[in-house]
């Protein structure tokens, strides 16, 4: 595992942050904006509408009382302007909600004439409500600031008629004050229930995206190390959702690609070595023969037969590379035709028999009681596979002294199996037998790619290549093929 220097550390503390800030920014942004967005869009409605709410309310009551006292006007009859006046200055002194509001009556040229505080008499107001009403014989509000005070004011007027003229404008004011209030408290309400909503939906969001940002980080830092070399570094998993099932899967792929690389070096080592053994035989008996100047033939023929058992290991070394190479940039293909895989069968049983003998190894075939068909397949790869299994038998069983081979026809299917007699494999192993470099506790020759090309071929003509202990000892190999191209 590869450690990280003081210099790198604090360069990736900082791409770290930068990463976490970036997320959390984007995360605000997305989540956060339209939130903040839509509560804007509610306090301003809720507060044009409360305003509008309140104003048309006032502006309704005082149109009320306006055409009230108006019509009571124009129930008595006058015949002067005289009494019209005196009208007026009854009324105004009677006028019951001096408190809250003023009552004023214009004259025609728009002059206060008389006022329920006494106070505006003689004033002109000169706001458009009065003109308005003189000017076309209707009810007209005003509302804004009063010329005079400055002060927020709603004010409506009626006009008073005279034997069909207008004559004079009934009315009546009132402060904005009290209402601007009560419409700011309504309006701050609402902010505060806004803002009170904004903090929780912001630290609703801070805790969920840190609660995601923190995570990633761990899982991006552990993702870099592994592609800088660090294989097989483990994540603590506390998590039980998707981010879990991704911890999950960083760390099987962190095991996968660690055992990928120690098998990788395993059978880097153990190719070397078993390339150097043979060559090293190989080259050893030849200077030995020239530099035999007798010419024993004994001693010749023995060292011939040495170079060419140990060219032909060779040979099936470097095939098995080969066939490996094959296999990795998708050039493995078979030459498809109808195969009497019994003959194949017997055929690489004929050739192993005569040397496992010579190693002290008794190899017993059991052909099936009928004569099975052709079955369509590719007859080198299948005697390949055959020679492989039988040499491997012999490589890790042969203290058995014994091995047995058959073939029979079972359920659609022609069925090849050979067992050896020797130790077996151990449990924790079998499932990786058939991975490629896989050589487990074995330390039998080979490159560790010979069951993996042998399960590639039966895959290929859609058989199945299984690889099991046997009860009372050894090992069996069950090689299932199809009767019928599928």
């Amino acid at each position: 595992m590869k450690s990280h220097s003081p210099e790198e550390q604090p360069t990736q503390k900082k791409r770290k942050a930068l990463h976490i800030r970036g997320l959390r920014q984007r995360w605000m942004v997305n989540t956060v904006a339209p939130v903040l967005v839509l509560l804007i869009l509610i306090v301003t409605l809720f507060s044009a509408g409360i305003a509008s709410y309140y104003y048309s309310a006032m502006r309704t009551g005082l149109e009320q009382k306006a055409r009230t006292a108006a019509e009571f006007f124009n129930t008595y009859s006058m015949n002067s302007y005289t009494e019209f006046y005196q009208q007026a200055v009854s009324y105004t002194d009677g006028f019951e909600d001096k408190g809250r509001m003023e009552l004023q009556i214009i004259n025609s040229v728009g002059r206060i004439q008389v006022s329920a505080s006494n106070l505006t008499a003689g004033t002109t107001p000169d706001t458009d409500d009065i003109l308005q009403a003189i000017s076309t014989g209707k009810m007209a509000p005003f509302q804004g600031r009063d010329p005079q005070t400055d002060e927020n004011i709603l004010a409506v007027s009626y006009p008073l008629s005279f034997n069909g003229k207008v004559v004079g404008v009934l009315r009546f004011v009132t402060s904005l004050r009290a209402v601007n209030r009560q419409i700011l408290i309504s309006v701050l309400a609402i902010i505060v229930i806004a803002v009170i909503i904004m903090a929780l939906v912001l630290t609703a969001n801070l805790i969920f995206i840190n609660n995601v940002v923190e995570p990633l980080a761990v899982v991006s830092d552990a993702a870099k190390r592994i592609s800088a070399g660090s294989y097989g570094i483990q994540i603590e998993n506390k998590y039980t959702d998707e981010l879990g099932e991704l911890v999950e899967n960083i760390n099987d792929m962190s095991l996968k690609i660690s055992q990928s690389e120690k098998m990788k070096t395993e059978f880097i080592s153990s190719v070397s070595h078993e390339l150097r053994t043979p060559l090293t035989a190989i080259n050893g008996w030849g200077e030995t023969i020239l530099a035999d100047t007798t010419g024993d033939p004994v001693q010749m023929r023995r060292g011939i037969r040495i170079i060419l058992k140990e060219s032909r290991r060779l040979t099936t070394m470097v095939e098995e590379l080969l066939e490996f190479s094959k296999m990795e940039d998708g050039r493995f293909t078979l030459r498809v035709e109808q195969v009497d895989l019994q003959a194949e069968f017997e055929d690489a049983i004929f050739t192993y028999r005569e040397l496992f003998r010579q190693e002290g190894i008794e190899l017993q075939y059991e052909a099936g009681d009928e004569e099975l068909d052709p079955i369509p397949g590719d007859p080198e790869r299948l005697k390949q596979v055959f020679c492989n299994v039988l040499d491997n038998a012999a490589k890790h069983g042969g203290s058995g002294k014994r091995i047995t081979a058959s073939i029979s026809a079972e359920d659609g299917m022609e069925v090849v199996r050979v067992r050896d007699f020797g130790p077996g494999i151990p449990e924790g192993e079998l499932p990786f037998v058939k991975r490629k470099f896989y050589k487990g506790s074995s330390k039998a020759r080979g490159s560790g790619i010979g069951l993996a090309v042998c399960d590639e071929i039966v895959k290929l003509h859609n058989g199945t290549f299984d690889i099991e202990n046997a009860e009372g000892g050894g090992c069996v190999v069950t090689i299932r093929l199809p009767i019928r191209d599928e």
